[in-house]
């Protein structure tokens, strides 16, 4: 990974993306057993989830509990991934993807807008298992920091093996915010995230791991983000 200027250059960030194909990706919810197919237009995804380096860059501010430049940014809300969304949006003069009412405490998502955003989940687990159905895209030691080799703290990224579409860190180092709410009517605004996290057993590092929490209050040391766009771009 290049080194992050103060004055943070366009091509810079275009090259951090991967165009994900169009396709599909089969969902399951082991709460409620349902399965089903989800349809994916072709979009973009970064090559490595949010480091601390970018996001400082960006929000002027730096949240992590374990610090470091190239260590993935983490002990972030929901809601702090989407302002990052927004601000990254608005300095390359792209249409902010997310409205924010803090008032009622509602977030809408335009998902034709131009700009970044969060993946949905059905995206973030497509593009994690690269169009196959695996529930890992390699070994596991090979591929991801987990409770057993990350020395109970997370690691730079980009280190370990990439998936065949060339996403780095996608399981493991620290689970990743998605867009959706998970289930409304029981959970209200609990937003999902996905991936497992630097001191997961292996048993929850997997693409089909589905987890929640609050959008607004809950931050931990082992979650961060990684930032998708919509494939409408003249890079």
């Amino acid at each position: 990974m290049k080194t992050i200027n103060k004055d943070i250059d366009k091509k810079l960030i275009d090259d951090l993306f991967v165009n994900i194909p169009s396709g599909t990706v089969e969902m399951r919810d082991d709460r409620t057993k349902e399965v089903w197919l989800a349809k994916i237009v072709s979009f973009e995804l970064s090559k490595f989830p949010v480091t601390q380096e970018l996001y400082q860059a960006i929000v002027k501010e730096n949240p992590s509990t374990f610090k470091g430049k190239k260590l993935p940014v983490e002990t972030v809300s929901w809601i702090e991934a989407v302002n990052f969304c927004n601000k990254l949006s608005e300095i390359f003069w792209e249409t902010q993807c997310y409205s924010i009412d803090l008032d009622i405490e509602e977030i809408t998502l335009n998902s034709d807008a131009t700009g970044f955003r969060l993946p949905t989940e059905a995206e973030w687990q497509y593009a994690c298992q690269a169009g196959s159905k695996d529930i890992r895209y390699g070994e596991l030691n090979e591929i991801a920091w987990f409770k057993d080799n990350s020395r109970n703290r997370p690691q730079d990224v980009g280190q370990k093996q990439p998936n065949e579409w060339g996403l780095y860190d996608m399981l493991g180092n620290v689970w990743e915010w998605c867009t959706d709410i998970y289930d409304e009517t029981i959970y209200g605004s609990y937003r999902i995230f996905r991936g497992g996290g630097w001191c997961d057993q292996k048993r929850s590092v997997m693409a089909t791991t589905r987890r929640r929490s609050h959008p607004f209050s809950f931050r931990i040391d082992d979650l961060g983000f990684r930032i998708a766009r919509n494939w409408n771009h003249n890079n």
